[in-house]
């Protein structure tokens, strides 16, 4: 992979983890985990990887956007069983779902799977599995 890839997977993480609303706050936390990169470099990254705003200000990426409004829609169920998750949806949902899952690229994932209203989803650890599905309900229970 690429610098440029792998720093771009780091953006990823941090807007994930925390709230932040400037490109001198996202280079200054990429700096504390070890990337050196000016806040232009930033600005290419955040118009490269099509961040946005949220309303509150915040950074959010365009594939959580997506996955947050097919949740909040159209997910019925999550469960996990050891390291997979179990997602129900209406019928004929699932594989819109699933690629929303796919796109979002959550740390983790190994693998969807979707039939006509169920997604399994393999991850890496039962811990992972844990993390996703609560990632998934939290999406769930900020239905507008």
């Amino acid at each position: 992979m690429t610098k440029r890839v792998v720093r771009h997977d780091v953006i990823r993480e941090i807007i994930r983890r925390g709230n932040y609303k400037t490109q001198r706050d996202l280079a200054e936390q990429l700096r504390l985990e070890g990337y050196d990169c000016t806040q232009a470099t930033v600005s290419r990254d955040i118009k490269v990887m099509g961040v946005a705003k949220s309303r509150d200000g915040y950074y959010v990426l365009p594939e959580d956007m997506q996955l947050k409004r097919m949740v909040g829609e159209l997910v019925e169920s999550v469960e996990t069983v050891d390291n997979w998750l179990v997602i129900k949806t209406p019928s004929g949902i699932a594989s819109g779902v699933t690629v929303a899952l796919d796109d979002a690229q959550l740390q983790g994932v190994v693998g969807t799977i979707a039939g006509d209203n169920t997604i399994f989803v393999m991850t890496r650890s039962t811990l992972d599995a844990e993390h996703i599905a609560d990632i998934i309900r939290k999406l769930q229970n900020n239905r507008d």
